[in-house]
């Protein structure tokens, strides 16, 4: 999809769901990392980020413009366009539009825990980094700390 098929597919989905239409510039934005588009307040122009097309496809993307265009449309008739505003939330429930894109980013590794188990108290130590047992000591007894291999 090119930038001029994204300006009608915009206008198109401005007229056939909120009945007004979208008179400024819908745009691909490559540079959006996090989000699925943004709608400038002063320019009134919207950027969509075009990962969110290659990933996840039409219907995903199709979300993403019904939620731009909440902003855009309540903004200009000067209603409540925030995320936390009800008339946003209603607008956004009424057109069927995404409140929440699917993210982008590859899951995070689960952290490495290290256990470690005092032999005077028995008290259980979880760390992340390794611990010099030669050099430390339990915080509550002083006794020695032995690592335990999960």
């Amino acid at each position: 999809m090119n930038q001029a098929e994204l300006q009608t597919l915009v206008e198109k989905t401005s007229r056939d769901f909120f009945g007004l239409p979208f008179q400024h510039e819908a745009a691909f934005n490559s540079r959006l990392r996090t989000t699925g588009g943004r709608y400038h307040l002063k320019s009134h122009n919207l950027d969509f980020n075009p990962k969110i097309l290659e990933a996840f496809g039409v219907e995903e993307f199709l979300g993403v413009i019904k939620h731009e265009l909440c902003h855009y449309h309540l903004h200009l008739s000067g209603g409540g366009f925030q995320h936390k505003d009800k008339e946003f939330k209603q607008l956004l429930t009424a057109v069927g539009g995404s409140r929440f894109v699917k993210s982008l980013s590859k899951p995070q590794p689960v952290k490495k825990r290290l256990l470690y188990k005092c032999q005077g108290c028995s008290q259980v130590i979880y760390r992340q980094r390794k611990v010099n047992t030669q050099k430390y000591v339990c915080g509550q007894c002083r006794g020695k700390l032995v690592y335990i291999e999960i």
